[in-house]
């Protein structure tokens, strides 16, 4: 039987030498580079961070504040740079999603 670890630490070698995650730390290197991409992107997820968290914990949403939120995406995408970090950052996410989900998957204690 094999080890979990081992197989954790393939699985983790898989994910670091995917081309999503190669091109999102390419990507992620040129936003950061430039100060001025790199501060807008985090003004941009620390907006996005904020109205998540109202919306887990309850609060109420405003619908001004989620419209900034969209406005200020379609300018970030009009920047090519930006643009192609946050697609990659998006495809990325996603492949991890579906990893994690794979697991869950297999794991469920509620299936009998």
């Amino acid at each position: 039987m094999n080890n979990v670890y081992d197989q954790a630490h393939k699985l983790a070698k898989a994910i670091k030498t995917s081309e999503e995650y190669k091109t999102y730390v390419e990507k992620r290197k040129d936003v950061y580079a430039n100060e001025r991409n790199k501060k807008m992107v985090e003004d941009f997820k620390k907006k996005a961070l904020e109205i998540q968290m109202d919306q887990m914990s309850g609060k109420e949403i405003k619908q001004e504040d989620v419209e900034k939120l969209r406005k200020l995406e379609e300018v970030l995408m009009l920047n090519p740079t930006i643009n192609e970090f946050l697609n990659a950052e998006l495809r990325f996410s996603q492949l991890v999603q579906d990893v994690s989900k794979i697991i869950g998957d297999a794991i469920d204690l509620d299936k009998d």
